[in-house]
């Protein structure tokens, strides 16, 4: 019994780890306590006996003819009442039962639990393996972390396919551009696998040991990332657009406050950078290849060029490959704090809906306004999960190119000889990483973009 708990003593710690870390969160109600204290805002019901405050679809009434009544009066202009009651908006705190009657919350919650948990799995494997030999795939322990990964990853994009093709969650030319980006991104994987890998992006991975079936597989994946992440992004833009006050509102309970801000301003910043890290020759200008052997300063004083500072100056290509994967991690990690004053401010943009209604007109039709309530009030989880996949998706991929493949190469060599080299493989994980913070740096830019031409608006 002692020689199984030592042969075996890393899958054990792995195994109790990972049940350990799922019973906490599932016990402190983790994911509950993360979306705890935002404010979301409803419409009061118009009833005989007074206001009562409820979260119902507009169309929805318990009694038809006051509102009747209402609609003959808005039309006589001699005889227009202003109702306050029907202009009144309530602000709530979000606590538990609100969370748990929201549309998507278990699968928001199971999301979270089985990502967190393989996040968990795979830095303690990456902690391992500086103190471990290379003892087997089972008997180190690393079967667990890759299982919990695999398991999150296809958990978090099936749920992103789902939620995607929810019916009243999104426009429907969102939908159709999503589609259309997804075959872009079949067709630019495609070329990338294929054509210019090496030529326009930083990655140390040959193509040409990977057969047709291997590349159409990256390059499907990619699509379906591309895809994927557009409707997220442009949520993530247009809480960037008014959390900033870029309205130019100076509304202080619509915008965030200067804290929230700068974070919000840090994530774009940081996403941006960051994917542009692995583009030539933006990549080619911050690496000294001559750190090495010592050449470069004296190449650069002897020609004192601008043309030969190029690969003579900035960091070593070691140094330079572990800033890039710590601004990969910097950028997940800035998501996941800025998922709070996104969220708020996706609540937010159902309350200047009706601050704008409110004030268009002498007779304001709420109707839209009260539509728009209910609908940021339901489908709530279902934008957590789409705030909180792109993060999730990046730290899972990061981790897995941070995991030795040779223990695949060990204990399944049949398997192992269809595959690429292990190098490869962790390559390529780093480069689908890479890959979901370039689709999302791109989408949120180019909405940006719209917004500041005018041809997108937040209302």
């Amino acid at each position: 019994m002692i020689q199984f708990f030592q042969t075996y003593k890393n899958l054990l710690l792995q195994s109790s780890v990972s049940i350990s870390l799922t019973a906490l969160i599932i016990f402190l109600k983790i994911p509950i306590f993360f979306l705890h204290g935002l404010h979301t805002y409803i419409h009061p019901e118009n009833l005989s006996n007074g206001v009562r405050a409820a979260i119902r679809r507009p169309n929805e009434s318990s009694d038809s003819k006051p509102n009747a009544g209402l609609r003959k009066r808005n039309k006589s202009k001699d005889k227009f009442e202003f109702d306050e009651s029907n202009a009144q908006i309530f602000r709530l705190k979000l606590d538990e039962a609100h969370l748990q009657s929201r549309l998507y919350f278990d699968e928001y919650r199971n999301a979270f639990t089985i990502s967190f948990v393989a996040i968990s799995s795979l830095l303690l494997r990456i902690y391992l393996n500086n103190e471990s030999e290379n003892s087997g795939f089972f008997v180190d322990g690393i079967f667990v972390p890759v299982l919990l990964g695999f398991l999150g990853v296809f958990r978090i994009l099936i749920l992103l396919g789902k939620v995607s093709l929810e019916k009243s969650a999104s426009r429907r030319s969102e939908k159709q551009l999503s589609i259309f980006f997804g075959f872009l991104g079949v067709v630019l994987g495609g070329l990338t696998c294929y054509t210019f890998a090496s030529s326009v992006f930083d990655f140390d991975f040959d193509f040409v040991s990977v057969d047709g079936s291997g590349r159409f597989s990256i390059a499907v994946l990619m699509g379906c990332l591309a895809g994927l992440m557009f409707i997220p992004a442009t949520k993530i833009a247009r809480s960037f657009w008014l959390g900033t006050d870029q309205l130019r509102s100076n509304l202080s309970m619509i915008t965030c406050g200067w804290f929230a801000r700068s974070i919000l301003y840090a994530n774009y910043l940081v996403i941006t950078l960051t994917a542009l890290l692995w583009i030539k020759p933006l990549s080619e200008m911050l690496v000294n290849k001559n750190i090495d052997n010592g050449i470069g300063s004296h190449l650069v004083n002897e020609v004192g060029t601008a043309d030969r500072l190029l690969g003579n100056v900035g960091f070593s290509v070691s140094d330079f490959r572990k800033v890039r994967i710590w601004c990969l991690l910097l950028s997940a990690v800035l998501q996941l704090v800025t998922l709070r004053p996104n969220l708020q401010m996706y609540l937010n943009e159902a309350l200047l809906s009706w601050y704008q209604r409110l004030h268009a007109s002498k007779e304001p039709d709420l109707e839209f306004s009260r539509a728009k309530v209910f609908l940021h009030n339901h489908y709530l989880c279902l934008v957590v999960v789409q705030f909180l996949a792109p993060p999730l998706l990046l730290l899972l991929f990061l981790g897995f190119s941070q995991v030795d493949g040779d223990y695949f190469k060990t204990d399944f060599q049949f398997l192992f000889s269809l595959m690429p080299c292990s190098a490869f493989v962790r390559e390529l994980a780093l480069f689908i990483a890479w890959w979901v913070v370039f689709v999302t740096a791109v989408y949120t830019s180019a909405t940006l973009v719209l917004f500041r031409r005018g041809d997108l608006y937040v209302s």
